[in-house]
């Protein structure tokens, strides 16, 4: 391990092996500033009420279906029809995921024999009959300039 040297400057003592490093930190934050991002405008139709937020995930194949997608977002319920912006996403393949949260608690409400019982919904409008969709099903490209789907939420139950 290298030594920690020292040098004065006027009336105060600082490190030379610290200076490159403060150096380097902010070449990484400011080129993470500069990744592109972009925007994805998500219309979440088919929405049945006023109660609760309408709730939109965007999320890379790993995330799908997770608890922990990288960008979210949510507005007011309103019935009919709602759009949630999501924003600094990077280009790439993702799937978006929404529903309406009734209660207010951050998670999609089930019923006894485990169906949703809160309206649900994904992009392309992906199928789910006995189970969730598979991400190809359900997965969007977004570019550099931002993107605009609509997907609409069915309730299964409730």
């Amino acid at each position: 391990m290298a030594a920690l040297r020292l040098y004065r400057s006027g009336q105060s003592w600082r490190s030379a092996s610290l200076i490159p490093c403060i150096g380097l930190a902010a070449v990484l934050l400011l080129g993470a500033a500069e990744q592109p991002t972009s925007f994805l405008d998500v219309t979440v139709e088919n929405v049945r009420s006023d109660r609760g937020r309408v709730r939109v995930a965007v999320c890379t194949e790993r995330e799908f279906l997770s608890m922990h997608c990288s960008w979210i977002g949510s507005v007011p319920a309103q019935p009919g029809a709602v759009t949630v912006r999501v924003a600094g996403i990077p280009p790439g393949v993702y799937a978006v995921e929404a529903y309406q949260d009734e209660n207010e608690n951050r998670q999609i409400d089930r019923n006894l024999i485990g169906m949703p019982a809160e309206g649900i919904g994904f992009s392309r409008d992906a199928m789910f009959r006995f189970g969730p969709p598979r991400f190809a099903d359900a997965a969007v490209a977004l570019g550099p300039d931002g993107g605009r789907i609509r997907l609409s939420l069915r309730y299964l139950a409730g």
